[in-house]
């Protein structure tokens, strides 16, 4: 299961991890998901939703 929010579409972000002596290695920072039942058409549906996205739906009394 790929790591995207189902609602803003926004995905994992890469970059350099930096140690001490500022050597450069590889990382990911991956998206904050959280399931969630929403009601998609009248309907409960299981979606998988950003953290960011969950609190803004949250906000709007979306959910």
């Amino acid at each position: 299961m790929s790591r995207v929010c189902a609602i803003t579409g926004k995905g994992p972000l890469s970059g350099n991890k930096r140690s001490h002596s500022m050597r450069a290695t590889r990382r990911k920072w991956n998206v904050n998901l959280q399931t969630v039942k929403v009601m998609v058409d009248g309907k409960p549906q299981k979606l998988r939703i950003s953290a960011r996205a969950l609190k803004s739906l949250k906000a709007k009394k979306a959910i």
